[in-house]
């Protein structure tokens, strides 16, 4: 969950990022994350219960090393 602050340039800019499994904050130094986070962003398609909504979240680390540890096939590293 990224919440962001407008500047009188009316610029949007990343003030806080939290885990959205596990709460934990993200330190952010001028707009920039101090430890890396993964940001998913997906648009649910017309075949989906879901049409068309958006939905987003922030993982730290941690909860990402948990969540992908849960799953039956490895992620493929590149």
């Amino acid at each position: 969950m990224r919440q962001y602050t407008t500047s009188l340039k009316e610029t949007k800019e990343v003030e806080k990022i939290i885990c959205n499994k596990c709460g934990k904050e993200i330190p952010v130094l001028r707009g920039v994350p101090r430890e890396d986070v993964l940001e998913v962003e997906k648009r649910w398609g017309y075949f989906s219960g879901k049409d068309n909504r958006v939905d987003r979240f922030d993982l730290c680390e941690e909860c990402y090393d948990a969540l992908i540890e849960s799953f039956c096939v490895t992620v493929q590293q590149v």
